[in-house]
């Protein structure tokens, strides 16, 4: 008896190692596949920036837009920090925004902005190839991030911040300038293929062994409220704690694999677009005066917003479908 009761554990564990190697197998092609095509959009567009930054367009375009920021509770300065943001990412944001001396108030804003968009041509990019309009994407994002901004500035507490902490800029040569985006560049790649195929690899295990059946069917009434469907709770979970670039592979793979619907993808698309990456980027800039539960709270009741007025769009839409038909 116990020499079959251990046979039977010993062959148990065989077949999960047969089963672990062959998801690791049918994902290694899929993922690489990925890491190549994020990697290329990702130091592509990062160099295009360097360029941009070392001839002024960005300085440029900041000034251009700066009177914008006044009718939001921000100083002008502030269009740079939202602008770098906004082409490049939440950390040179963050290293424009120090540099401003910004209260509680005004930090919380632009943080909110930042969040709401942020590294846009690449992270667009990830969401087109998963199914959505690039169109839509960027005037969702765009327009969240100032309607927000717009809001926040009206109903929290406080006075409209105007000054400024005075700074002068340091001034790198262009080899100076692409010595730095070599090797930061570099990190970010490493840092991404290891994540592609780590999150390529466990989102096929817990398929394979029904953990995702499970951890749909805890975060239901969560994903509920904000509209959207159970089964694109994996989605949802990997675009909040890690991002829409490092989550790409996943979210690409789901999608084309038809286990998710184009509008249920479509839906998702629209509410974590202006809300993901809610662990590292939300306290990066919590860290640096930002309040952290308006920051979140805000954008979930925004994404709650566009997801459901999707869903309105699709029910009218599918209406005069059917009237037609009729016809």
């Amino acid at each position: 008896m116990e020499n079959n009761g251990s046979q039977g554990i010993g062959n148990a564990t065989e077949s999960n190692r047969v089963r672990i190697l062959k998801c690791i197998k049918e994902v290694f092609p899929v993922a690489t596949k990925t890491a190549v095509w994020i990697i290329k959009i990702t130091v592509g567009i990062s160099l295009a920036i360097l360029f941009l930054k070392y001839f002024k367009v960005l300085p440029w375009f900041s000034e251009l837009i700066s009177p914008l920021f006044n009718h939001i509770g921000l100083p002008g300065e502030a269009a740079l920090a939202y602008v770098s943001g906004y082409f490049v990412n939440v950390y040179t944001a963050i290293s424009v925004a120090v540099s401003l001396d910004l209260d509680v108030r005004a930090m919380t804003i632009l943080g909110v902005m930042v969040l709401c968009s942020h590294n846009m041509i690449t992270e667009t990019a990830v969401q087109k190839k998963s199914g959505s309009s690039a169109i839509r994407i960027v005037v969702i994002r765009t327009f969240s991030a100032f309607f927000l901004a717009f809001a926040l500035n009206r109903f929290l507490p406080g006075e409209h911040f105007s000054a400024v902490a005075a700074g002068s800029a340091v001034t790198l040569s262009l080899g100076e300038m692409f010595k730095e985006w070599l090797v930061s560049t570099a990190g970010l790649v490493l840092k991404m293929v290891t994540l592609i195929y780590t999150l390529s690899i466990m989102q096929k295990l817990l398929s394979e062994f029904g953990v995702i059946r499970i951890i749909s069917k805890f975060l239901k009434p969560l994903l509920a409220v904000f509209g959207l469907p159970a089964r694109t709770s994996l989605l949802w979970i990997v675009a909040n704690i890690l991002g829409l670039a490092y989550g790409a592979a996943i979210m690409i793979q789901e999608s084309q694999s038809g286990k998710v619907s184009h509008r249920d993808i479509d839906l998702l698309n629209s509410h974590i677009a202006i809300s993901h990456s809610n662990f590292e980027d939300l306290f990066l800039l919590a860290s640096v005066g930002g309040i952290w539960y308006i920051m979140l709270l805000s954008r979930w009741a925004m994404a709650m917003l566009l997801v459901w007025g999707q869903r309105l769009e699709y029910y009218v839409s599918d209406k005069i479908k059917s009237k037609y038909k009729n016809y």
